[in-house]
């Protein structure tokens, strides 16, 4: 009898643990807003903060759908005598709450970040230990997202680790999202569809086209090395509205050619991954708030449908990729990985896509669709006709298809 008790209780305890449930509701297409670290790493605070909230409204930002604040590492301070975290005083005296409620004055939502071990990646407190109180002090001070890191980890489960702060979350009552930072260590595509609302996938990206640049104990990644880890059909059908794959936050405005960053953006969008600039949107050029805020290729990124884009031809520097959308849409997108300029020549009734991952199917030969260029904003005929264009070294040719009438 006391064994069967025991084992009630076990099973007990592990029905919960599988049933827990994030919010759920929140992010049904892929969030947008603005990260810290890409661009100011430690040198943060609240004035900074209180600067690109100001700077995401007044420069359409927001209205583009742009709509997270997010403070990534370093703004930790120290845990009280009874293990609540405090924000690091000199950086934000004002606190988090007063910093959360500017935020939303504009608005926005205030986003926060830690680490599901000791340490943060910086060195700062993580949340181990302290699951349930953080929660309630990010509950209490107005806070819409946590970006959940992974370092200084070891022993810990991922599972268990991520479900303890979903759970911890819910527990506080304030609906908030969670982002599993985890770089795809545990394969979160496999199971955190219940407990998280995002979840890298990759490492972290590292401001180039084409590298792997060397940090001594890990490797940064280069746009293109983190498309070839995401064209995954693993992982493809892991995403839909309210859960995605993350291939880590945009680069854009940080120093790559205008291709790249062009190229990087309709990247991000193909694979409806969430968007997070990290540039310093204060002061950033025209070219680069324009290839941000392109209504046009943000619409293919919040498509209803949140389909991850797949690889369907590749030929030398030139791959083409495609991505079912809502209302019988296709988007497609001619990549140019190279170094020189490459002419195309695609005759659309030749080709018949199939998506066997999520059992789609295109046929030119049957059907006639429109074409818009969504960078040059231009409609571009339809299918019936051969495509013909020069697509420029380190960049793309970015077009959405509708049904013809």
């Amino acid at each position: 009898m006391r064994k069967n008790i025991l084992l009630f209780i076990a099973a007990a305890l592990l029905t919960g643990a599988i049933a827990a449930q994030k919010y759920e509701g929140l992010v049904m297409t892929p969030p947008m807003g603005w990260n810290s670290w890409n661009k100011f790493q430690c040198e943060i605070n609240e004035d900074l903060i209180k600067e690109v909230a100001d700077a995401m409204v007044e420069n359409g930002m927001r209205d583009a759908g742009y709509e997270y604040i997010i403070i990534d590492d370093c703004w930790h301070g120290e845990r009280d005598s009874l293990g609540f975290i405090h924000p690091n005083a000199e950086r934000f005296p004002s606190g988090m709450k007063a910093l959360a409620d500017y935020v939303h004055s504009k608005g926005l939502k205030f986003g926060i970040y830690s680490d599901a071990g000791n340490t943060t990646c910086a060195g700062y407190p993580g949340s181990r230990g302290h699951e349930y109180q953080d929660a309630i002090s990010y509950a209490s001070w107005g806070v819409d997202y946590l970006k959940y890191d992974w370092c200084d980890t070891e022993g810990l489960s991922g599972i268990g680790a991520y479900t303890t702060m979903s759970e911890a979350l819910k527990k506080a009552g304030r609906p908030i999202v969670l982002g599993l930072c985890d770089w795809g260590h545990n394969s979160p595509w496999n199971w955190a569809k219940e407990v998280g609302h995002l979840w890298r996938t990759t490492g972290d990206i590292y401001n180039c086209w084409d590298c792997m640049h060397n940090h001594g104990t890990w490797y940064g990644l280069g746009v293109l090395q983190i498309l070839d880890i995401q064209n995954n059909f693993e992982i493809r059908d892991k995403q839909g509205p309210g859960y995605y794959n993350d291939p880590d936050m945009l680069q854009v405005g940080n120093g790559m050619s205008l291709n790249e960053d062009r190229a990087h953006f309709s990247i991000w969008a193909m694979l409806s991954a969430p968007l997070f600039a990290g540039n310093d949107i204060r002061s950033m050029s025209q070219e680069t708030h324009d290839i941000l805020t392109n209504s046009e290729v943000i619409a293919v990124n919040q498509d209803a449908l949140a389909k991850q884009a797949f690889r369907y031809l590749k030929d030398g520097d030139m791959e083409t990729w495609f991505k079912p959308m809502a209302d019988g849409k296709w988007a497609v997108m001619f990549l140019n990985r190279g170094k020189e300029n490459i002419d195309i020549d695609f005759v659309w009734k030749e080709h018949k896509v199939v998506d066997e991952v999520f059992s789609k199917e295109l046929d030119f030969s049957n059907s006639t669709f429109k074409l818009r260029d969504v960078w040059k904003k231009k409609d571009l005929g339809n299918t019936n006709k051969k495509l013909k264009a020069s697509v420029p070294a380190s960049d793309v040719l970015m077009l959405i298809l509708s049904p013809a009438k």
